[in-house]
């Protein structure tokens, strides 16, 4: 793929236009990232003893859903999340955050190994500890996404 830039200053609102012979896998890619850039807010608050937080992605370890609610965990702690899973997984990174089950995402920058010797799931050490398991679902997403 072939990528131009032009610069002008008299220009209000970037704008991208994509020139192919015809639509690809590649060029769909490009389109839904553009496309997600104006579409979905990218703020996530937790709520942690009566205090709300604005998390920052980075930060974030994994969020997953327990007894009805919807918790995140982060480096600097848990916090409660007041929307669905499905509404924070529409807010996250989908390059960096990535679903391992119906109730769990967890960040990808923040797992520290793999274990594939369990048959038909994969275990996921985590960089604070934890250890979160891919259901048998979601195992070849996870395989593809890491180039297993």
């Amino acid at each position: 793929m072939k990528l131009n830039i032009n610069i002008d200053a008299g220009i209000k609102e970037p704008e991208v236009m994509i020139t192919t012979a015809s639509m690809t896998e590649e060029v769909n890619r490009v389109v839904e990232f553009v496309s997600r850039l104006d579409d979905a807010p990218t703020v996530i608050s937790g709520i942690c003893e009566d205090k709300v937080t604005l998390l920052d992605q980075d930060a974030i370890v994994r969020i997953y859903a327990e007894d009805g609610k919807v918790f995140t965990r982060t480096d600097a702690g848990l916090y409660q999340i007041r929307m669905r899973l499905y509404e924070v997984e529409e807010r996250l990174d989908s390059s960096k955050f990535v679903r391992i089950s119906n109730s769990e995402i967890v960040n990808l920058k923040k797992v520290k190994s793999l274990d594939l010797s369990f048959v038909g799931t994969i275990c996921m050490e985590l960089s604070n500890g934890e250890v979160s398991y891919v259901s048998r679902r979601y195992v070849s997403k996870i395989k593809k996404v890491l180039g297993l």
